[in-house]
């Protein structure tokens, strides 16, 4: 009994990694083809029991976004979804308490975005 619940235990912990790799690996090829678009903002609100937010920007040369992702969840299996709303908009006219009045999480994660753009 004992082997069989190390063993699983063993096979658990296999599998966390296993599948956190494949989400780094998503995230990282949707990451890569924004950094081709232009500068890049990345924002994360932070949360051990609640869902965290990965939130990107790509902005052009005159300040607009062109590219956006989001990643928010529990799990490995969140997968990262462009923001096409934000297409468009101009760095200034981001409000993140505009664009996401009910999630707070994501406000946090679309501010810092913003102001860590290189």
């Amino acid at each position: 009994m004992t082997n069989a619940l190390i063993c699983f235990a063993v096979i658990a912990w296999l599998m966390q990694i296993v599948l956190g790799w494949w989400q780094i690996q998503r995230f990282n090829r949707a990451f890569d083809r924004l950094c081709q678009l232009g500068n890049v903002g990345v924002g994360r609100s932070g949360g051990r029991f609640k869902p965290r937010v990965v939130l990107v920007l790509a902005f052009d040369t005159q300040q607009r976004v062109c590219g956006s992702l989001l990643m928010r969840g529990l799990t490995i299996f969140a997968p990262p979804k462009p923001l096409p709303q934000l297409h468009g908009l101009h760095q200034q006219a981001l409000r993140p308490e505009v664009i996401f009045p009910e999630d707070r999480a994501c406000q946090t994660a679309l501010a810092l975005a913003i102001t860590s753009k290189s």
